[in-house]
């Protein structure tokens, strides 16, 4: 919003220099960019990513099974889970040595992470596993997804308005180096004359 102010060039006045103009073109062109350039790149780039992290998670869902894992001994270290998506509280979850069925009807048996309250022998809790049979994470959830597109939108628009404002800024500076030396370069033309009546005529 700091383009606005250079908007005031547009009201007439017979003072007006080639800088003026340049300034207040340089101010709603920005103010265009803003406008319409943010919510384009937000949607653009939200889009994009909502794309490739729902065909992620496709793929994740095509490549993962559910099974059910039957406690068989706890090893009793508990863990801390730094998953923000499926932490509980810290310390709460329990490597066990656990038996479940693979894809193929294949009898598995390894250590993993019980959730909290099952930890017992033959306890039984679902697990997610690859097509091999090995525990996999669960696939990255619909929501999840939206959820990230909709955060990568908000930064690529800020990193628009940014950009913008950068090349605003970068722009005026060089316009107001310009307008100084136009002023120096008059000052040198009538600065000998000033303040002696007639002179020169």
């Amino acid at each position: 919003m700091r383009t606005i102010p250079g908007l005031w060039r547009w009201r007439r006045n017979p003072l007006y220099r080639r800088t003026d103009r340049v300034e207040a073109w340089l101010a709603l062109l920005c103010g265009v960019l803003l406008l319409a350039g943010a919510p384009w790149v937000a949607l653009t780039v939200g889009s994009a990513t909502e794309h490739a992290l729902l065909e992620t998670a496709a793929a994740e869902r095509a490549q993962r099974r559910q099974t059910v894992a039957t406690v068989d001994r706890p090893l009793g270290r508990p863990v801390y889970d730094a998953d923000p998506e499926t932490a509980q509280a810290p310390h709460t979850r329990i490597r066990v040595v656990a038996h479940w069925t693979t894809p193929d009807g294949t009898a598995r048996t390894g250590k993993i992470v019980a959730p909290p309250g099952s930890e017992a022998p033959g306890d039984r809790f679902r697990i997610w596993t690859d097509l091999r049979g090995s525990p996999a994470r669960p696939p990255m959830p619909p929501m999840m997804a939206q959820t990230h597109a909709w955060l990568a939108g908000v930064g690529a628009a800020t990193a628009w308005g940014v950009l913008v404002e950068g090349v605003r800024r970068g722009a005026r500076w060089r316009i107001v180096r310009l307008r100084y030396a136009c002023w120096d370069r008059e000052w040198e033309r009538v600065g000998p004359d000033w303040g002696r009546t007639g002179t020169g005529s």
